[in-house]
């Protein structure tokens, strides 16, 4: 493109910057605009993807017909189908008369779909449809319709990952993109950062009748290293804000800074999330933990029990004979084989030790005595060590401090 046209381009449709990025998208999207083929616009949000449609359209066969542009992303799901392609009367609630969509009324003319990431997938097979035959059905029709709509869409979404994750159709995507527009961000367009500032600058002053602000050179550096994840939405915003509440007309790196947000997300392409759309990833890691702690517990419980048994025994057989009492009649519940080794990792929780469940020992008072004895002489033995005797007795330090308050040794 000669520079001479690309100049009369951006004075007339206001555009501002001489980066070569920049320079390569007006020049793709005059090249492309005689030729009726589907245009896709990639770039993040704030990048001013919307002036390249109407670029398209104004130098285009179709210049004298309808233009629409439409933000997908803020029609609700359940009427964006009604919206594009229209509806008959009485196809649902609220449909008092026949209408005939975006679709319908743009016929011959142009469409500008912005955020056409965000489309539901059902959507999606009726853009298709209409993309690649013309034809489309309104909601409660049964009528097919005709229509010859150019589309330009735009999207500041990451569209192979959104296909690779089953949220965007991959023949939707390579029908959009027969010509693609790649939009530079703005921090990568050096010193146009600051032509952009001077020109809202000066907007605000004209606009409300104060003095224009003015970069320092070291401001200039300041606000060209600067990442913009807002891009020249956020520019735009914070000139307007020092404009009108900066008490200094020329702006030092200092008062910049206090206007300048300090701590950035990413800047990469923006991934939609649709609602209803979760990752179990992290209830399925909580529920491993939990199963591996109550098959821990279980197993020491079965442990607890094996060595009280044992315990009773001994004290039993070196007791004077007397009529035997009833053991324990605990019954434990087993653990399904299905809980062995879900994930080789091991849980950070074995260590924490959760709260016992136990089914309440029936009262048996020679069983309680002897449970008494094992303890205290496992206590004598260890020099009144709990964590010791706890080890001896094969239980946890839990259980032993649970049973000398049982049985009244804690004191």
């Amino acid at each position: 493109m000669k520079t001479t046209e690309l100049q009369n381009i951006k004075q007339r449709y206001n555009i501002v910057g001489n980066c070569e990025a920049l320079n390569n998208a007006l020049d793709v999207a005059l090249k492309v605009s005689p030729i009726d083929l589907s245009v896709l616009i990639i770039g993040e949000s704030g990048v001013g993807k919307d002036i390249l449609p109407r670029i398209i359209h104004d130098n285009s066969p179709r210049r004298r017909e309808k233009y629409f542009a439409i933000n997908c992303g803020a029609i609700p799901e359940g009427t964006i189908d009604s919206e594009l392609f229209g509806h008959v009367k009485g196809s649902f609630t609220g449909a008092i008369n026949d209408s005939q969509g975006y679709f319908g009324v743009a016929n011959k003319g142009t469409l500008f779909l912005d955020e056409v990431g965000e489309l539901p997938m059902a959507t999606q097979a009726r853009l298709l449809r209409v993309l690649e035959n013309g034809e489309y059905i309104p909601v409660g029709g049964t009528e097919i319709l005709k229509t010859d709509v150019r589309i330009v869409a735009a999207t500041n979404v990451n569209i192979q990952k959104a296909i690779s994750e089953g949220r965007f159709r991959e023949d939707l995507y390579y029908r959009l993109n027969q010509v693609q527009i790649q939009m530079p961000a703005l921090r990568d367009r050096g010193e146009d950062i600051v032509l952009l500032f001077r020109l809202f600058a000066m907007q605000m002053a004209e606009k409300y009748r104060m003095d224009k602000v003015v970069l320092t050179d070291e401001a200039k550096q300041m606000l060209m290293r600067y990442k913009w994840p807002g891009n020249i939405r956020q520019l735009k915003s914070i000139t307007e804000q020092l404009s009108i509440l900066s008490a200094d007309r020329m702006i030092t790196p200092q008062i910049l800074s206090q206007f300048i947000p300090q701590d950035q997300e990413t800047t990469q392409l923006a991934t939609i999330h649709k609602e209803g759309d979760h990752s179990f990833e992290n209830e399925r890691e909580i529920l491993y933990k939990i199963l591996f702690e109550l098959r821990s517990n279980v197993n020491e419980m079965r442990h607890e029990m094996s060595t009280l048994k044992k315990q009773i025994e001994d004290v039993q057989g070196s007791a004077p004979a007397a009529s035997p009492a009833p053991l324990p009649s605990t019954q434990l519940t087993p653990v399904s084989s299905n809980l062995s080794p879900l994930t080789p990792h091991h849980s950070p929780l074995e260590d924490a030790e959760a709260e016992e469940y136990v089914e309440p020992e029936p009262e048996n008072l020679n069983v309680n005595d002897w449970s008494r004895q094992a303890l205290e002489k496992a206590l004598n033995r260890n020099g009144g060590n709990r964590k010791k005797a706890a080890q001896e007795m094969g239980i946890s330090d839990r259980t032993l401090y649970r049973r000398l308050k049982q049985y009244g040794l804690d004191k």
